[in-house]
């Protein structure tokens, strides 16, 4: 490893020790083709999606009614306390043939530690300073699933980046968003992992739990991992920073023969579109005043907090929650088209 390197890990660890933050592994719930936030009730919604969290996820989810933590009996992300839902678009692979397949996920690794998950994402909250939790009811969304513009995207809170291993605790590069970092999905067959990063806002409002573009509830305040600046007035709660991580698993798909010859990138989100509509979707749903307590009495990582009464599921148990696709149809092995319409045919 280059002295670089080994710079960055040592700097991201020693800022991890003085800060303390969540993060951890959350494993698939389902994939599919539902989106309760966006399009609550629809069933074969426009795009696909992987879904993490509670598994009373379904297709309506009215905020007015839906109690996450009293319908979940189960949660597929680490802690017991969370069964929040997360969720993002799904990475395909475009052969030159026109058939797609899905990019595999696995865990993340680095400095923090490895984490665990069947397919899925990891999840970090970094407060910055007193920070507010969100209540019963919050959701918010980050990116926009129908941009194609990369100008139009905020670079330091989504991005994509590439890892020339598979060995996903060799850390790659210094924090997220920053460097080499693209907007774009890398397209170079030297990547063997590609980590997608997508950062919420910062700051609320403080009166509304969301918003008709689910957005105008919320406001950065800077860029990048770091918690956040100072709250402009018109968003004055301070909440915890929200960020999430994937990585594909594209060793597979390195060899350039198996690529598209019209020079398009192979890898493509599910909306049929590159990185520059990666978007991620929250609905709030942790137990109580349970991520309060973890803010509060500095939790950190994937670790238990007895100080906050959180525990820290096996990856046996949460990678166990699943919940039956709403939407059923056809997403693994190779597909003839992506999932959008009408229900995908096996090709």
């Amino acid at each position: 490893m280059q002295w670089t390197s080994v710079a960055a890990v040592a700097l991201l660890a020693h800022s991890a020790a003085a800060q303390n933050m969540l993060r951890f592994a959350c494993s698939q719930l389902v994939v599919d083709r539902v989106d309760p936030l966006v399009d609550p009730g629809v069933v074969y919604t426009p795009h696909l999606h992987q879904i993490v969290g509670g598994n009373s996820f379904n297709i309506t989810m009215d905020p007015a009614t839906h109690d996450l933590p009293g319908l979940s009996t189960c949660t597929s992300c680490t802690f017991k306390e969370d069964t929040s839902n997360y969720w993002t678009a799904v990475m395909f692979f475009k052969a030159k043939n026109g058939t797609y397949i899905r990019v595999p996920q696995t865990g993340n690794g680095g400095p923090q530690g490895q984490l665990v998950n069947k397919g899925g994402l990891d999840v970090y909250y970094i407060p910055s300073g007193k920070v507010t939790a969100f209540k019963p009811g919050f959701r918010m969304l980050a990116g926009s699933a129908a941009n194609e513009d990369p100008k139009k995207v905020q670079s330091g809170s989504i991005c994509h980046r590439c890892w020339t291993s598979t060995n996903d605790n060799n850390f790659v590069g210094g924090a997220p968003c920053t460097g080499s970092d693209t907007v774009e999905i890398p397209s170079d067959p030297k990547c063997k992992m590609i980590r997608q990063t997508i950062i919420f806002p910062t700051c609320w409002d403080g009166k509304n739990l969301d918003s008709p573009d689910h957005k105008s509830h919320v406001s950065y305040s800077g860029q990048g991992a770091n918690g956040g600046g100072t709250c402009p007035s018109a968003f004055p709660v301070k909440i915890p920073q929200i960020m999430y991580e994937v990585m594909w698993d594209v060793s597979n798909f390195a060899d350039k023969s198996l690529w598209p010859t019209d020079g398009t990138s192979p890898y493509i989100y599910s909306m049929d579109v590159g990185g520059a509509a990666a978007h991620g979707d929250y609905i709030f749903g942790w137990k109580g005043d349970s991520l309060q307590q973890a803010m509060d009495k500095n939790c950190n990582l994937n670790k238990d907090c007895p100080a906050a009464g959180l525990h820290a599921q096996d990856p046996s148990v949460y990678g166990a929650c699943n919940v039956k696709q709403q939407a059923p149809e056809k997403v693994d092995g190779w597909l003839a088209a992506l999932p959008l319409g009408t229900p995908a045919m096996k090709a």
